[in-house]
């Protein structure tokens, strides 16, 4: 069965631990409007946090070591909510996974879990990404 996840201000630790453990039941899910999901805290130092960590890359190392692309950014914290995502239950809930940057027409008439919430203090990814 699949779960398709809006995520139109959804926050992304509620969103990332719900899409995780659906994963880890054998859920196939897709996450849609990842460019509108909420990053709570204060803006300015959530802004200054990505801009630091993108900064950081070694000599050695070709490209960006956090992405600008707000769909890997919520496939990150996906990943980070799961158990061992390099091999055993974790790799193949990964794989359970799709996050996309808008909606597809494929999903556009199905019916989808919607993870409002009103916060005062948030900014969404695609504010962020420039």
């Amino acid at each position: 069965m699949v779960k398709i996840i809006d995520g139109k201000n959804a926050v992304i630790g509620r969103l990332a631990s719900y899409a995780a453990k659906e994963a880890l039941k054998g859920e196939d899910i897709i996450v849609v409007n990842c460019r509108d999901v909420l990053i709570t805290g204060n803006k300015k130092n959530i802004k200054k946090e990505f801009e630091e960590k993108r900064k950081r890359v070694g000599s050695g190392q070709k490209g960006p070591k956090i992405s600008q692309l707000s769909y890997q950014i919520v496939k990150k914290a996906i990943r980070g909510m799961l158990p061992n995502y390099r091999m055993g239950r974790g790799k193949i809930a990964l794989q359970k996974i799709k996050c996309y940057d808008d909606e597809p027409e494929e999903y556009k008439e199905k019916e989808k879990i919607s993870m409002k919430k009103e916060v005062i203090k948030s900014i969404k990814i695609r504010d962020i990404r420039k």
